[in-house]
């Protein structure tokens, strides 16, 4: 893929009032939301859920792509077609989680990196062959006494940019996703402050990395305070304060950002995902990239009966697209 085909996927993937379902869960992931709401964990339950979601009627009205996990990229409908080919026909495209999860950062406790740079090289071809055009790596980053120290953050987005300069190198657009948590007391300045510091380091070891940030694109979490602090904040100050943190961080050639819900509701990440949108003199698109937020409601009524619920289920998931594709433009109306 060319440097003009990179970025042409990129922008395709920020497309005006357009976003990203992430579908990404893996196995030990889904096994827990699947326990929350009683359904068995089998194959075949994670693949009708996923058939669900990818195949819910009118979703590239909001949907640009879906980041999909190694089980599900293989996995078929019913009719026997291959979920990258579905995706394909109907203008959506085909994302794949690629990080093998988080593992502890020796001699920094409490601090973790992200795993899976060991052969991502073939697993790249391999997913392109497969029908991906972008891919998705998750580094983690938690607020704490002391923490993140230097030595985290740098770790982290030093396999961001390896990760990012890998997907290039075959075609595929990558989605960097430092994820600064939730968890915690902190209050929203502290969270300005990681985030900032986080993004500031990102973009710079992209540079030095060669990755051609026209054909890249940042999901980022929102600047909130930790879900265990007193600080109480409104969707204006989480907007505000999150514009501010990515203006003062993110180069504007960046073809678009897209938030990754969390932690929060469903509701509220669409509330604040409108308010950022509301703000003039946005230098990129601001759209969303949201999992849970997408699939919670949806997955609790098709837990309730997978046959007859299908497509009530899908109705909920359209909805909570639509929602956020009109919040992508500044035009939710709650």
């Amino acid at each position: 893929m060319s440097i003009e085909e990179l970025a042409e996927t990129a922008q395709k993937l920020v497309a005006a009032g357009k976003g990203i379902i992430a579908i990404d869960e893996s196995e030990s992931t889904i096994a827990r939301r699947f326990a929350e709401v009683k359904i068995d964990n089998s194959e075949e339950n994670r693949r009708r859920w996923r058939e669900l979601l990818l195949t819910t009627p009118k979703l590239t009205n909001h949907v640009s792509g879906a980041i999909l996990f190694d089980e599900t990229i293989r996995q078929k409908t019913a009719d026997g077609t291959p979920f990258p080919k579905y995706l394909e026909k109907h203008n959506i495209l085909v994302g794949i989680k690629v990080d093998k999860g988080t593992a502890a950062l020796a001699g920094c406790p409490g601090e973790v990196v992200t795993e899976g740079l060991d052969g991502l090289r073939e697993r790249l071809v391999e997913y392109y062959k497969l029908g991906a055009r972008f891919a998705k790596w998750r580094a983690v980053i938690r607020i704490g006494e002391d923490i993140p120290s230097g030595t985290c953050i740098e770790a982290n987005v030093h396999a961001l940019a390896r990760f990012a300069a890998l997907c290039q190198e075959q075609g595929l657009v990558p989605i960097v996703e430092p994820e600064v948590l939730m968890d915690g007391e902190h209050d929203i300045e502290d969270c300005y402050e990681v985030t900032e510091a986080v993004l500031l380091s990102l973009f710079s070891a992209l540079r030095d990395h060669n990755v051609l940030l026209e054909g890249t694109i940042l999901k980022a979490s929102m600047v909130l305070p930790g879900k265990d602090s007193d600080e109480e904040v409104d969707v204006e100050e989480v907007a505000e304060s999150t514009v501010m943190c990515l203006k003062s961080s993110v180069p504007a050639i960046l073809p678009g950002i897209v938030f990754l819900s969390g932690g929060q509701d469903d509701e509220e990440a669409t509330a604040h995902l409108d308010a950022m949108n509301h703000i003039e003199n946005l230098p990129w698109p601001l759209s969303f990239s949201y999992g849970r937020a997408m699939q919670q409601a949806a997955l609790k009524l098709w837990s309730k009966d997978l046959a007859g619920n299908f497509s009530k289920a899908q109705a909920i998931v359209f909805e909570r697209a639509k929602a956020n594709g009109l919040a992508a433009l500044g035009k939710w109306e709650g």
